[in-house]
């Protein structure tokens, strides 16, 4: 079965989220998709970072588009949005003046001055991984699918297609003397003449994809980074293997020489290794990211580093010490949940960094950072009376938390595998938990202790309004228990898929349960009526697996997130969609109105929190 993140979420919004101030003016209303009014979040990084020539800026490919940034003080510069899903690759013009990106199955060429996109490069027919201008600037190389594509950038045309049916391009690069193109796949490296396209030579050696190719700086060696957790060095006039470096412990997914060529630098899971090129020894190894990294750059200066990973950072390196610099950009991870305090001061929000954040809402400021899970946070909760935050992780536990000082109050441990989400009782006093060990959990929150054991294997939980019920999401059956006494009151059946997601009405009326659909694809909503367990006429069909649910606090509108990048707002007496919203580039892990129904908050795997304007769906538009 498709693993899904489900999230169940208790939002409280107020009108001073939107309040403008000095944080929230700079990026968060930057490329805004249509209705959104706020950003909360920069993104994935997604693929590459790239330095311009000069070393003044820092571009990296992110799941929302291209962020520029100031390289010496890390300031945000542009986001340059246009792309319909992440970015995989970045590259500066030698000339610094323009940047191409590549992102689903495009080419987008970015004026670096004002932000403008020049073009738009079609012709690729799969996902392209990686892009690179010719050392004249006049050439872009592109690798997606099987094919590389070489354009000319004055006018935009596709100028010639180099093609291998056996195998997938994931990395491309131009050699600095413009000579020859180098493209790395499946086991092997070809390198093909850069002005007639004819293949020139097929390296062989590694055992398994290679992810990364990069030229020396003087044209005549081609390094490698592979799945088989090596990097190989290649003499181009011979084709010939020089060296094999082994000292990775995982996929080798980037490479880059010193601007000298003297030194190499790998990256791998959490690791940057430096190599000596003439004699292969291991120079240094720099450890400080979380996961993998996917992109090094070497600065102009040669003395300093920077490398791109998946734990959403990008720091600097001293190449001589291997100290870390500093940390020029950060990122936000997957948001898997978000809790509003009661009195609209307090944010909370779980991600797949193992962190919990606190966020003053009318200032953006960072409150507190909570640490102490070893894994995803999957779901986070404020106390209606904002005193106490509960997060589940997938690291097997529950934590309560101090809102005030930040202090972990305590941490609840008897579930035996990840705990997928947590939903406070309006009073504060009950938890409830559900977990992947087959069991939802009630805790008394001042004592910490679990008061009730249910064993259902649940995918996702909700509490009724007055505290008393708590539905879960099964694998084809929505059931409703007697939280007393832990006594199962009714069985929900209808669905022919895993329910992943259920929500209560706010008068708890009617319970609204989503699906994943045949094989994780295809899911609708189902309404029931709570006090009969009979499902209503209502019916709403989703094209995606249905991750997140909320009413709006009329009761009137239904919201729902997929795990297409689509929210949508249904009328709860008919089952027509009302509206869609489209900007996210990932699944919709998260939907919640705000009091006021004028606002609808989402979070994406993409990283980021969208606020969106429902105020036109009116009552006139809920009667059609």
């Amino acid at each position: 079965m498709k693993k899904i993140y489900i999230s169940l979420i208790t939002i409280f919004l107020t009108h001073a989220l939107f309040v403008p101030n000095a944080l929230a003016q700079n990026y968060t209303k930057w490329g805004l998709p249509e209705g959104a009014k706020v950003r909360l979040g920069k993104g994935l990084i997604s693929g590459g970072i790239a330095f311009s020539p000069d070393g003044n800026r820092l571009a990296i490919a992110s799941s929302i588009g291209i962020w520029i940034y100031d390289a010496h003080s890390g300031k945000e510069l542009k986001l340059l949005t246009g792309h319909t899903s992440r970015v995989r690759s970045v590259c500066f013009s030698p000339n610094g003046h323009t940047i191409a990106s590549g992102g689903g199955r495009t080419v987008r060429l970015w004026n670096i001055t004002t932000g403008e996109q020049l073009n738009t490069l079609r012709g690729h027919t799969s996902i392209v991984k990686s892009v690179c201008f010719s050392p004249d600037g006049q050439i872009l190389v592109s690798g997606g699918g099987r094919t590389v594509r070489l354009w000319d950038i004055t006018t935009g045309q596709s100028i010639r297609t180099l093609s291998d049916d056996r195998s997938f391009i994931q990395s491309v690069c131009f050699s600095p003397n413009g000579h020859t193109i180098a493209s790395g796949s499946d086991n092997t490296v070809h390198l093909w003449d850069a002005i007639t396209g004819q293949p020139l030579k097929t390296l062989t050696g590694h055992t398994s994809i290679i992810k990364n190719v990069c030229f020396s700086p003087d044209s005549n060696t081609l390094a490698s980074g592979s799945y088989d957790k090596t990097v190989r060095l290649w003499d181009i006039a011979t084709g010939k293997p020089i060296k094999t470096l082994t000292g990775h412990a995982s996929v080798v997914r980037s490479v880059c020489f010193s601007p000298d060529g003297s030194i190499l630098a790998s990256g791998g899971y959490k690791t940057v290794r430096l190599w000596d090129v003439t004699t292969g020894k291991q120079l240094k190894t720099l450890t400080g990211h979380t996961n993998d990294v996917n992109s090094i750059y070497f600065l102009p200066d040669i003395r300093t580093l920077a490398s791109g990973s998946r734990d959403n950072t990008v720091r600097l390196w001293d190449v001589a010490t291997g100290k870390f610099i500093k940390t020029l950009a950060k990122h936000s991870a997957s948001v898997n949940s978000i809790s509003i305090s009661m009195d609209a001061h307090t944010i909370a929000s779980g991600s797949d960094d193992n962190i919990v954040r606190l966020w003053d809402v009318t200032t953006g400021e960072l409150l507190k950072t909570l640490t102490g899970h070893t894994d995803n946070v999957n779901s986070v909760s404020i106390s209606l009376d904002g005193r106490t935050l509960a997060s589940g992780s997938r690291d097997n536990t529950v934590r309560l938390w101090d809102v005030a000082t930040g202090k972990q109050l305590k941490t609840l441990t008897e579930h035996s595998r990840s705990v997928n989400s947590v939903s406070m009782s309006p009073d504060g006093r009950t938890l409830a938990s559900d977990s992947n060990d087959g069991t939802m959990r009630l805790w008394n929150v001042a004592t910490g202790q679990s008061f009730q054991t249910l064993t259902d294997s649940a995918l996702s939980i909700c509490l009724s309004p007055d505290g008393r019920t708590l539905a879960s999401g099964g694998v084809r059956e929505v059931r409703l228990w007697d939280v007393a006494t832990g006594q199962q009151l009714k069985t929900l059946t209808g669905h022919t898929s895993p329910v992943s997601s259920v929500c209560f009405s706010p008068d708890g009326h009617i319970l609204a349960s989503g699906s994943e659909g045949p094989e994780g694809m295809e899911g609708n909503v189902l309404l029931w009526d709570t006090e009969t367990g009979q499902p209503l006429e209502t019916v709403m069909g989703h094209l995606s697996f249905v991750t997140s649910l909320c009413f709006s606090p009329d009761g009137c509108i239904l919201a729902s997130g997929s795990g297409y990048p689509i929210v949508r707002l249904w009328d709860v007496a008919t089952g027509q969609q009302l509206k869609s919203f489209t900007g996210h580039v990932w699944t919709v892990h998260s939907v919640c109105f705000s009091p006021d129904e004028r606002t609808l908050a989402s979070g994406s795997r993409d990283g980021t929190i969208l606020l969106w304007n429902v105020g036109a769906v009116t009552s006139q538009e809920l009667s059609r």
